[in-house]
């Protein structure tokens, strides 16, 4: 039986400690060089809400990869994150993808994987591939997340710190028998898996199988599609920057929802974009 742990509530505090006013004497290479695998036809909003969320938090470099087939689009959305074509078969990423990846994970300090890249039988060996071989910090969302549903052994055996943001339903597909109480299920789950888990929703969960944080900040406008890849890039650029990934998580919720909260105060939330989020990040950091 799980014992449960003090919930600890997510704050600007916890932010703060995540990113502190930064040092007059520091460059770009100093705040992350960043790998986003995103997209597929069909949904290229995914890499251009990540990755322009990384960019708002602060990663000094982001290298986003995406299918051929995309590229043109992507490529065109985004100016500073710097946008690559990556081999595919029908608008997603194939198989042959593979080696470029990993000569891309040798330099990155985070990774994402996940955001709009779909399903194929090609992306089931793919992502379990690239989950084995990375050593860098990775956030599995979305997609990634639906692929490793039903072998959750190669997080098991994963050689880098993880973190798993699913929403109800990808957390029911990955644990299918998780306890039904959402945080008993969110601590089976960091535990059977040793990732930091991330369970989205109402009073969103982070914990590490022992710690728990529970966020408060968010509104029912952000239940909008690209929400999620904010909060996706978010978390992949705290990483880069060396946050640890239980403090990433916890502080990235919060950073999320409270954008979530700024925008509406603005906009009402019904009128919520997920790129309404983005321009009150800035608000939000030193």
């Amino acid at each position: 039986m799980i014992s449960v742990p003090v919930c600890i509530r997510t704050s600007a505090a916890l932010m703060r400690k995540a990113c502190p006013p930064r040092r007059q004497d520091t460059h770009k290479g100093d705040y992350g060089r960043v790998l986003l695998l995103s997209g597929a036809e069909g949904y290229t909003g995914a890499p251009v809400l990540a990755a322009r969320a990384a960019l708002r938090t602060g990663a000094g470099l982001i290298f986003t990869g995406v299918p051929r087939a995309v590229y043109p689009i992507v490529a065109g959305k985004l100016t500073a994150p710097m946008v690559f074509p990556l081999p595919d078969c029908g608008g997603k990423l194939s198989l042959e993808a593979l080696p470029a990846i990993l000569e891309r994970l040798k330099i990155a300090d985070a990774c994402l994987l996940g955001p709009g890249l779909g399903r194929s039988a090609d992306l089931d060996q793919l992502i379990p591939k690239i989950i084995e071989a990375c050593r860098c910090p990775l956030v599995l969302d979305a997609d990634g997340i639906n692929a490793v549903a039903g072998h959750i052994d190669v997080l098991r055996g994963a050689a880098c710190p993880v973190i798993l943001t699913p929403h109800e339903g990808e957390f029911r597909r990955l644990y299918p028998d998780a306890p039904a109480d959402r945080l008993a299920g969110a601590m089976a789950l960091s535990e059977k898996t040793g990732a930091v888990v991330l369970r989205k929703g109402h009073e969103t969960i982070v914990t590490d199988g022992k710690r728990v944080f529970v966020n408060r900040t968010g509104n029912a406008g952000m239940a909008t599609g690209g929400s999620g890849d904010v909060l996706a890039g978010i978390l992949t650029a705290l990483l880069g920057q060396g946050v640890p990934p239980l403090l990433a998580a916890a502080a990235g919720a919060w950073l999320h929802g409270r954008a979530g909260d700024l925008a509406a105060d603005r906009l009402g939330q019904y009128a919520l974009a997920p790129g309404d989020l983005l321009e009150a990040i800035p608000r939000l950091l030193p």
